[in-house]
């Protein structure tokens, strides 16, 4: 393990890139060599993320430096082996990519670079030895924590799931559908059984051996800006205890997936890590609900959490953060 782990941000102009800068600021073992943005070169990083006015006096750069230990891609979807195919990269940097780019297995081969999918929760031994790291989606982790413990012991098969998301996950660049009179009083269900994560949901559950399961996802924009909130619906036999067990079991040891006795809300984990799962049963019906903010545990907070696990650190090193309950 490295005493302080260099880092380099591409596209730290984005929410992702924002949020990362915030966490990487704080962290007790890594330090910000560069944020690359060709758009902002030479401006300084608060004028851009206000929110980090009075946290750093860093700037923007069009700029990259070889002399760092991972580089982290904030690209849009698409742009990360673009990226990859126009820059020369120190073979010795570990890349972590938080676009779709390559998280599926036929799309892992980048050159001499092979991708793992960054799930802790599924890959954590594979995440330990990579160098390079193909960050899950947003809806792709909520989904799949609410489904793993399950499809580990072989019980699923066809699962419903609604999931709902805050104007966040559209990213920065405005469209009409993010502008804030579209969303204000306003929900709209999108890519209805369709949506571009449920290549990667259904990669892991058949990595699982759930041969049998097939997610039918509807998702939802929301009326808020950051979080998402999940529940899938399955047919079950077991009894509520069985299954509460079942989960505990699978996340004894992840930090950042908790399993709650009591009804969830979206506030318990937004400005968190963290991932928090409730199950319900109504006669032959399971109900799992899992929550997660968006650009934390679906983005830029899994992304260092998987930089802690390469580099051999505690998972929740530079992430202990705390949600805003009210």
């Amino acid at each position: 393990m490295k005493a302080t782990i260099r880092t380099g941000i591409i596209g730290g102009a984005g929410y992702t890139g924002g949020e990362l800068i915030r966490l990487l600021l704080e962290h007790p073992f890594a330090e910000i060599s560069f944020v690359h943005s060709k758009s902002n070169a030479g401006n300084k990083i608060h004028q851009v993320h206000e929110d980090l006015i009075g946290s750093t006096e860093l700037c923007f750069t069009d700029q990259l430096s070889q002399e760092i230990d991972v580089l982290f891609l904030c690209l849009g979807h698409g742009e990360s082996i673009n990226f990859l195919q126009e820059n020369a990269i120190n073979p010795k940097t570990k890349i972590i990519d938080l676009a779709n780019d390559f998280r599926l297995k036929e799309n892992a081969q980048q050159g001499s670079r092979t991708f793992v999918y960054g799930l802790p929760e599924l890959n954590i031994e594979k995440i330990q030895s990579a160098d390079n790291i193909a960050n899950p989606g947003c809806f792709a982790t909520a989904i799949q924590l609410g489904l793993l413990p399950l499809a580990e012991k072989g019980l699923l098969n066809e699962v419903y799931t609604t999931g709902i998301t805050g104007s966040t996950g559209a990213g920065q660049s405005l469209s009409s559908t993010s502008h804030f009179s579209w969303r204000a009083n306003n929900i709209q269900a999108y890519k209805t059984l369709s949506h571009q994560h449920l290549g990667e949901i259904h990669q892991s559950l058949q990595q699982l051996k759930a041969s049998n399961a097939w997610v039918n996802f509807v998702p939802w924009r929301g009326d808020f800006t950051r979080g998402i909130f999940v529940s899938s619906t399955m047919d079950c036999k077991m009894s509520l205890e069985e299954a509460n067990a079942i989960f505990e079991a699978y996340y004894q040891l992840h930090p950042f997936t908790i399993v709650a006795n009591n009804q969830i809300s979206m506030k318990q984990v937004v400005n968190t890590n963290k991932a928090v799962v409730y199950i319900e049963k109504q006669g032959n019906k399971l109900i799992v609900h899992s929550a997660i903010d968006n650009l934390l545990k679906g983005a830029s907070g899994q992304a260092v959490q998987n930089m802690n696990i390469q580099f051999g650190l505690d998972q929740t090193s530079g992430l202990q953060l705390k949600s805003s309950a009210f």
